[in-house]
């Protein structure tokens, strides 16, 4: 049976409903950085998931293949994830698409290796006719975190994202969005097959304990 990253790590996919403190330790990913509106057609962050999804789907079916990729192991594709952020805002301002700086990403197996990487997405690019060149292999250690189960649009999340700065303020936690760290979400549902008031939608933050 193919491993399935959601339902063997629960505690980072199918968070409660309500805020919680968790400790996400590093996790290797394929990634594409870009900036702009995620929601422009035919934009950057639109390809971006075509790629990613190509990539991703190359290294699972490897064992089809020719290519025999050391400590190889059948698994489910993860969702796909975001990491966020805006020039000069903690966290992110939902009014401000077009300011979004984002790292659009799969999460991959630890088997996976920067040539590995490197032969799918060529592959990838050969077979599907994408431009892959801006995949890459990247490691976040996110630590300390409040994460939260959103449901519904996107646009409604500043409202999960209160309920969790509350629930710090009462733990004695604080946001942590420096040294590079990013408001995350991981996707659980296809936007394209299921209404926005059913999508399910991971927010997660760093944070530190206050001084």
């Amino acid at each position: 049976m193919a491993f399935d990253f959601k339902k063997e790590y629960k505690e980072f996919y199918l968070p409660k409903n309500q805020p919680e403190i968790v400790t996400v330790p590093p996790m290797t990913y394929v990634a594409v950085r870009g900036r702009g509106d995620p929601n422009e057609e035919g934009g950057a962050y639109k390809a971006a998931i075509g790629v990613l999804y190509a990539v991703a789907y190359t290294i699972k079916m490897s064992k089809l293949g020719d290519r025999r990729i050391e400590g190889y192991f059948d698994f489910v594709v993860p969702p796909l994830e975001g990491f966020w952020r805006q020039e000069g805002v903690q966290g992110v301002d939902y009014s401000n698409k077009t300011a979004f700086q984002w790292i659009s990403c799969i999460r991959l197996p630890q088997f996976v290796t920067r040539d590995e990487l490197a032969w799918a997405a060529e592959e990838a690019a050969r077979k599907k006719k994408l431009d892959c060149s801006a995949a890459e292999l990247l490691t976040v250690d996110e630590g300390l975190c409040v994460q939260m189960m959103h449901h519904g649009p996107y646009d409604d999340e500043p409202a999960s994202v209160a309920r969790m700065d509350a629930f710090l303020a009462l733990q004695g936690y604080e946001n942590d969005f420096e040294s590079g760290r990013q408001h995350h979400e991981i996707y659980l549902s296809d936007a394209r097959k299921v209404s926005p008031d059913k999508w399910k939608t991971v927010i997660r933050h760093p944070i530190r304990k206050k001084a």
